[in-house]
């Protein structure tokens, strides 16, 4: 009993921060995060001055699409706590094959990058972002897994 009202408690303060959200805040809260995100990659992929310019130019370029899939992700999240107590197995198929779709798209992005970045630089600068964009991108999926309560039949 206590486990449930807990889930529907979180489920409706997420539900109701997600309504307060609209397309500008979320562009803000990307953008904020994504200033924080480049000082962590900055401190973590060190191309050679030669490399640089053009690294953070690919770099940017990354981030406006990863941002896009980050948009989609929210829009994902926000119909399934619109959904979540009432989800029939159609929409719970549909919201599946979402999520699994964007995250192929997300993972594909990083490695297309990947190629993009050894192409202007190196395999260890290349390997270097691999490896940061995979560090975060793992420990977003795990914070919204925690977050996010498992489907039941209504």
């Amino acid at each position: 009993m206590r486990k449930s009202f807990l889930i529907i408690a979180a489920l409706f303060m997420a539900t109701f921060a997600w309504a307060q959200s609209d397309k500008e805040e979320v562009d803000l809260m990307q953008a904020a995060f994504g200033m924080e995100k480049k000082q962590i990659v900055t401190d973590f992929v060190k191309p050679s001055a030669a490399q640089k310019d053009a690294f953070w130019k690919l770099y940017d370029e990354y981030e406006t699409q990863r941002k896009e899939l980050g948009r989609q992700r929210i829009a994902l999240l926000k119909l399934y706590a619109d959904e979540y107590l009432t989800m029939t197995p159609e929409q719970a198929d549909t919201w599946t094959k979402g999520v699994i779709e964007l995250q192929k798209k997300t993972d594909g992005l990083i490695v297309t990058y990947y190629g993009k970045v050894k192409a202007i630089s190196d395999g260890l600068v290349a390997t270097q972002f691999y490896q940061i964009e995979n560090y975060i991108l793992t420990a977003i999926r795990a914070k919204m897994l925690q977050n996010v309560p498992f489907v039941t039949k209504p």
